[in-house]
């Protein structure tokens, strides 16, 4: 698998790029694309020719596959992209974090937001003491700071639940209702579809 990235560029820079591909590099003002970054790791200068922007490396909210084909029929999976390189102009603000709140496409907008659950707000002390009670427990001792509490019932004793009445069943339905009146029950077409020819 090759180790891909998306970057994304402003307009401007855009059309240097597209121009830069398309023509002889030697003869291109702008000759020559660089990218480095700081020892962070995370934020950058994107230089075309002489040119240099200011660049961030994002984490996207969710996977994104990309695919390349010989025949227009067959793709062949080339790598899971899960990095965005934005570049911005100079007096651009640069973003919040270390993750891209917006996927790549419009559907995508808000992703982190609108799509995935929040991460829960846990105390990393209290994960760490709870962590640290479970490898205990499971090497035989026991917790350290375990607080029990007996309750008494209540001097009245249990509380009873009244006994609910059942509702009655169609075969518990008085024959008089069943009837017409004449102590015959009704007849459906069903009926007599179960009914043995004499």
């Amino acid at each position: 698998m090759e180790e891909q990235f998306i970057l994304r560029v402003p307009p401007s820079v855009s059309e240097r790029i597209e121009r830069l591909f398309n023509e002889n590099a030697s003869s291109s003002e702008d000759g020559s694309l660089d990218l480095s970054f700081s020892e962070d790791g995370r934020t950058g200068t994107f230089m075309i020719g002489n040119e240099r922007f200011p660049a961030s490396l994002l984490d996207l909210p969710c996977i994104v596959e990309s695919y390349k084909t010989y025949d227009d029929t067959v793709l062949i999976k080339t790598a899971d992209i899960g990095q965005i390189i934005m570049v911005r102009e100079e007096g651009d603000p640069a973003p919040e974090g270390i993750e891209y709140k917006h996927g790549l496409t419009p559907p995508m907008r808000d992703a982190r937001r609108r799509r995935f659950r929040r991460e829960p707000d846990l105390n990393p002390e209290l994960v760490q003491r709870v962590e640290k009670d479970l490898l205990n427990i499971m090497s035989g001792g026991t917790v350290e700071s375990l607080h029990v509490e007996m309750a008494e019932p209540e001097a009245g004793g249990q509380h009873k639940k009244p006994a609910e009445t059942p509702e009655a069943k169609p075969e518990d339905v008085p024959l008089e209702a069943a009837t017409n009146g004449g102590g015959e029950r009704e007849k459906s077409d069903s009926d007599d579809s179960l009914e043995p020819e004499t």
